[in-house]
């Protein structure tokens, strides 16, 4: 029997994710075949499947990605994987709910003025680059994704907190939205799925708007 088609071209973030997720609880083989139409779907799939302990093959054609994704073939990760954007170097972070999550949808804190903004959202990133343990995560969307990319003004501190372990993701819908996906300096690009996960999880999540 030929592997389902799970055919996700021209869907918005989270729906490849949850259409792969679905078909692979239904299928009866293990075995399915995602279909995306750009790089951040095929990313974010392919890191959910990981994180599911699948084997993932990706084979592109005609301006589509076909990843075939077999259940069961890897073992399942422990805790959150994140990759750098680059796909380089995957590590498994311990994700303890003793350790916060930090919910940053700005890069500017707080109301009034933009440049107050700037000096205090610097701020409170060099005090979360000296927390001990470090935060469990820091998840980037809106504006707040422009943290993440060149020309960061809390680049230095994100350096340190990436180092040390956080999980470091920005939304891919955001960067695509600001043209600015090619800019991502640290972290992993995400996906809605992988972010609710975390804000669901059993950490204290605490919201920078």
């Amino acid at each position: 029997m030929s592997p389902k088609l799970v055919d996700c071209r021209g869907l918005a973030c989270p729906n490849p994710v949850i259409n792969t997720k679905k078909a692979l609880e239904e299928t009866a083989d293990g075995t399915i075949i995602t279909i995306v139409d750009n790089d951040v779907a095929r990313q974010n799939v392919m890191l959910f499947a990981q994180n599911a302990g699948c084997r993932v093959s990706e084979q592109q054609k005609d301006g589509a990605y076909y990843l075939t994704i077999t259940r069961g073939d890897a073992p399942p990760a422990t805790g959150q994987t994140a990759t750098n954007h680059s796909g380089d170097n995957a590590r498994t972070l311990d994700a303890s709910p003793d350790r916060p999550v930090y919910f940053i949808t700005t890069n500017a804190l707080g109301q009034g003025s933009p440049d107050l903004g700037q000096v205090l959202i610097k701020s409170l990133f060099t005090t979360l680059a000296a927390m001990t343990p470090p935060p469990a995560a820091l998840l980037f969307l809106n504006t707040g994704v422009f943290l993440t990319c060149e020309g960061s003004p809390v680049q230095e501190q994100l350096e340190k907190l990436h180092a040390s372990g956080t999980a470091v993701l920005s939304c891919g819908t955001c960067l695509e939205y600001y043209r600015i996906k090619d800019k991502l300096l640290l972290g992993n690009i995400s996906n809605m799925f992988e972010i609710n996960n975390w804000l669901t999880g059993p950490y204290k999540t605490i919201t920078i708007a």
